[in-house]
């Protein structure tokens, strides 16, 4: 991929210097805005009212950490994660495993991106489902050609946009319809019903933690911050004490480079949690105990007929932005954890094309398409500690990062984090065969 010099102007500091390092966050933060999200919140305020607030905004919180930890190791190092391991992993088999996994993840982000984008095409132009999707998919492939001709910078400013569109649909309609504010508030008391909200839980935390992002993340830090002006020799890549600071080989100070990446990830995850919010609040303010609204169809339906039709166009443009922008992300994460594990690059648009037959063939045979985005997202909640215990453990690590390991204090935050998610996993497994 292309890198992007910094400019004088960043060089200089001020204000031009912070525009041109905001972006890699922005653009992993899309991935928080996929259309499993929207089903996945849609779905929860529809059926259980404001109950499952409290998950949106931990897993926002928690998000906002993982994301920070996983652009730090990047951006030190000059490694993303995948590529972190796959070095780390001796065992060509352990590596192949974890791989598996990883991409397993990764197909179920393709499938619900592209499910999302050919609902929303659809619901606006009433075209067929399938068709539907090889259209967000050509669309997706003309995206990683911007990506792989133009550079990081011309890439990001074209998912940028997609996410003001994302924000602009989802959020115009709670707006219109403002939630009840003793509900809000009532759903921020950490609690379930039955088994359908752990399961829906699940679902919102692997939507809004998402396995891919933190991968992609990674990568995104390392592609714009971490090549060096001079070249590194061998050693020097792999022992942070044996060589200077990436970052500062670059004219810019690594400290100061993290503080602006704490503010990339802040606007990053103020938005995306905000925007995902706005969707759960959307749905159980006006479409709680609404026959249907537990589809992305029947929301649609519900909301044109009840808000009328601009809230209801805005919320399907917003689908189809989220679906356009989140699949190339998706996409992108994909190829860097082949590459990364298994030291095998895949063009990325060769990898687009395998990877969108799963999603035409859920379209093709008529799977109901909101659940496939639920179910996809509960895979990706599995997903959540292959890519979070290991991003925990190697940021916590000296000869990793060298003086910028995390503080304990974060690595207990990060523990935490993770012990909760499985713990939730487990408890949704336990209810699933349990019948409880």
């Amino acid at each position: 991929m292309e890198q992007q010099p910094v400019s004088a102007s960043a060089r200089r500091g001020g204000l031009p210097r912070v525009a041109w390092l905001i972006g890699p966050a922005l653009v992993a933060g899309v991935a928080y805005l996929d259309p499993g999200n929207v089903a996945s919140n849609m779905t929860a305020g529809a059926v259980y009212g404001y109950l499952l607030v409290w998950v949106v905004v931990l897993g926002n919180v928690m998000a906002w950490l993982i994301q920070y930890l996983s652009a730090k190791l990047g951006i030190v190092t000059g490694k993303s994660l995948p590529e972190t391991l796959g070095a780390r992993i001796g065992n060509k088999w352990g590596r192949r495993a974890y791989w598996l996994q990883a991409e397993l993840v990764a197909m179920a982000t393709d499938i619900a991106e592209v499910i999302g984008g050919a609902v929303a095409l659809n619901l606006l132009f009433d075209i067929p489902l399938l068709w539907g999707g090889v259209i967000t998919g050509t669309v997706s492939i003309v995206l990683l050609l911007v990506q792989s001709r133009r550079g990081p910078k011309t890439f990001e400013f074209v998912v940028i946009g997609l996410l003001v569109v994302i924000a602009v649909g989802f959020t115009f309609g709670v707006l219109v319809a403002p939630p009840d504010p003793a509900g809000v508030v009532a759903g921020l008391v950490p609690r379930f019903e039955d088994s359908g909200s752990v399961l829906l839980a699940a679902s919102i935390l692997g939507a809004t933690i998402m396995p891919h992002a933190i991968y992609a993340h990674s990568a995104l830090a390392r592609d714009r911050f971490a090549p060096a002006a001079a070249p590194l020799g061998a050693a020097d890549r792999t022992d942070p004490s044996l060589r200077p600071d990436l970052a500062e080989l670059r004219g810019i100070p690594t400290s100061r480079l993290l503080r602006a990446t704490r503010w990339d990830v802040s606007i990053a995850m103020i938005i995306a949690g905000t925007v995902n919010l706005c969707i759960l609040l959307l749905a159980a303010a006006n479409l709680a105990g609404v026959p249907g609204t537990d589809s992305l169809e029947g929301a649609y339906a519900a909301l044109y007929a009840g808000l009328g039709p601009a809230v209801a166009t805005l919320f399907a443009v917003g689908l189809l932005a989220s679906g356009l922008a989140s699949t190339s992300v998706g996409a992108y994460a994909g190829a860097e954890i082949m590459h990364g594990l298994l030291h095998i690059r895949v063009p990325l648009l060769a990898r687009r094309l395998v990877t969108l037959v799963p999603a035409l063939i859920i379209l093709a045979v008529g799977f109901d398409p909101t659940l496939a985005l639920v179910l996809s997202q509960v895979v990706l909640s599995f997903g959540i500690p292959f890519a979070l215990i290991p991003l925990v453990a190697l940021t916590a690590k000296r000869d990793v990062l060298g003086r910028f390991r995390s503080h304990p204090a974060t690595t207990a935050a990060g523990i935490a984090a993770s012990v909760f998610l499985i713990a939730l996993n487990a408890t949704l497994l336990w209810l699933v065969f349990t019948g409880a």
